[in-house]
């Protein structure tokens, strides 16, 4: 099924298409929420970030970039340090001994 559907789409334009993987995800929507997904404003929503990217990416010098970039990460993903030794020292502790 989802061949014949991916066969039959229309050919998008050259700068933007919508690849194979996008088209599985917007067809999951369509069939897990009753959407009607349009692929038109979908394509042109596509280009509208890839020029904003583009601009952004012109008006910044690289460094900068990288440090935004590595200040996001940061804040998105918190390390968690874990002492395995310590842990490791609490399970024994906390196994009953065999009788």
């Amino acid at each position: 099924m989802f061949r014949r559907i991916i066969r039959k789409r229309r050919s998008a334009p050259t700068l933007a298409g919508i690849t194979l993987e996008e088209e599985l995800a917007l067809i999951r929507v369509e069939l897990m929420y009753g959407l009607r997904v349009n692929r038109e404003a979908y394509l042109r929503r596509k280009v509208d970030e890839r020029n904003e990217m583009a601009t952004r990416m012109r008006e910044r010098e690289p460094a900068e970039m990288l440090a935004d970039l590595r200040g996001s990460l940061e804040r998105a993903v918190r390390p968690t340090v874990v002492d395995l030794h310590s842990r490791r020292q609490a399970r024994t502790s906390q196994d009953p001994e065999p009788a």
